[in-house]
């Protein structure tokens, strides 16, 4: 009967390993997309704030350019005026307002040149990062495409391991079902191991002698009390701990008959 029920329990661990692979991979798929939507942000916000300076930019030079205008009529009205001037000092004063004019006219073209210079740059920039957003959406669109078609396949194989788990466990306690699949998650998909010459091959640690006895008499199901994997003895690892014992103790039939010679 307990045999059986290690049959039942060694199926169930493959079946459960990898179903819990697969559902570990259909959880982590998503992360794939992570690092390219990061990188499509990022280009997205600084895109943005680039187009909005932009229009500071365009802004600025268009109240420059009134300014200039403004500046240019101001000096052309000053300079028509010296035809009507009669005395020095209204000359004097003309002139400076001429002056003051020109080089306001100067200054306001000099800013002029540096704000379109840094628009030529930033225009630059925004085409170039336009492209990088173009090809980051292709990228991701084709992921997220890819991503698609991997998770219905794996969904498809989770939904066949989950039916053949539904074969395996009727019949199982569901207490010690419970606890397998526990230990089947956090022991590597490994939760069922055979011990031999007295030692756990789960955790490679050494059992109790009587402790051996009761997982050898295999009259129920017992958990290795260092690593929590339910132990068994199988025909093979009997044979194995037989042999170990009997050079052990006895020494080898050729041994025996060399002394009696």
């Amino acid at each position: 009967m307990m045999t059986e029920v290690f049959d039942k329990l060694r199926t169930l661990q493959d079946i459960l390993s990898q179903k819990y692979e697969i559902e570990r991979e259909i959880h982590d798929i998503p992360k794939a997309l992570t690092t390219k939507t990061e990188l499509l942000n990022r280009l997205k916000k600084s895109y943005i704030e680039k187009n909005a300076k932009r229009e500071r930019i365009n802004e600025k030079i268009k109240s420059l350019r009134i300014k200039l205008s403004d500046a240019e009529t101001q000096r052309e009205t000053y300079e028509k005026q010296m035809d009507q001037i009669t005395t020095q000092r209204e000359y004097e004063a003309l002139d400076k307002e001429i002056r003051d004019a020109t080089e306001k006219e100067q200054q306001l073209r000099k800013d002029i040149l540096r704000e379109e210079k840094e628009l030529e740059e930033i225009n630059a920039t925004l085409e170039r990062e336009e492209s990088m957003i173009q090809l980051q959406e292709e990228e991701l669109s084709a992921e997220q495409e890819k991503i698609k078609n991997e998770s219905a396949q794996k969904e498809e194989v989770l939904k066949q391991l989950e039916s053949e788990e539904k074969d395996v466990i009727p019949g199982l306690d569901e207490d010690i079902l419970f606890k397998f699949e526990r230990i089947i998650r956090s022991k590597s998909g490994v939760g069922i191991v055979p011990v031999k010459a007295s030692v756990c091959t789960g955790c490679h640690m050494q059992l109790p002698s009587q402790f051996v006895n009761d997982v050898r008499n295999g009259e129920k199901i017992l958990f290795c009390p260092y690593c929590s994997r339910i132990l068994f003895y199988s025909e093979s690892e009997i044979a194995e701990d037989a042999y170990y014992f009997q050079d052990e103790d006895t020494g080898s039939l050729a041994d025996l008959v060399d002394s009696e010679e």
